[in-house]
């Protein structure tokens, strides 16, 4: 969709974004441990492959987590965009009640699934009000921009409804965080590549 817009709106724009303070993983009850996110498809900080944006296939990259602290009962994943010209992070997939034993998530595993899947697990709304991965599709002049996963250890079964958006995720997540990983990818349109430097900040509150 951002495809469209054109370049000289993406400059005038560049320094209209929702910043990486409001990312969920900074927020103050998101819990001060750490533990390891990754892809097999591309390094932290470093370009994701057009296969998982707007300009390719669009489909959702490989993951690969833990060790996970003692304790956790259950996972849950939301991907941010704090680099949208908007006034919060642009969503582009939620996905909670993943099952504690799970280590990854395959290419592509981030598809709609109506009411949850068959684990248990369930995909909830995007920025588009949609369910499943939402494409990386940044505006042409913008500048690069970071796509955030945060990956969250939970102590207990958030209760939600099934598709939930961002704001009940963050309230049923709250007071249930024993940890937390991220992982940064970046993308860019029609601009040299570039490496994040933002993930040095990235740090749960007290971390």
């Amino acid at each position: 969709m951002l495809e469209h817009v054109p370049a000289w709106l993406g400059k005038l724009l560049k320094d209209v974004r929702a910043g990486h303070s409001q990312l969920a993983i900074v927020r103050e009850d998101m819990g001060e441990r750490l533990f390891p996110l990754s892809s097999p498809a591309f390094a932290d900080g470093q370009r994701l492959p057009i296969r998982f944006t707007a300009d390719g296939e669009g489909i959702s990259p490989p993951l690969s987590w833990g060790p996970l602290p003692a304790g956790t009962m259950s996972l849950a994943l939301l991907v941010e965009d704090p680099d949208a010209p908007a006034p919060h992070p642009l969503v582009h997939a939620l996905v909670w009640n993943i099952p504690p034993d799970v280590s990854g998530l395959t290419e592509g595993a981030i598809l709609p699934d109506g009411d949850g899947a068959a684990d248990g697990s369930d995909v909830g709304r995007n920025s588009y009000l949609a369910e499943g991965w939402l494409p990386p599709d940044p505006p042409k002049g913008h500048g690069a921009h970071d796509y955030v996963f945060q990956l969250f250890a939970l102590s207990k079964i958030p209760p939600l409804e099934a598709n939930p958006g961002r704001s009940a995720f963050l309230e049923a997540i709250h007071g249930k965080i024993l940890a937390a990983g991220f992982l940064i990818g970046t993308y860019s349109r029609d601009e040299p590549a570039a490496s994040s430097t933002a993930g040095a900040g990235l740090r749960p509150a007290g971390a």
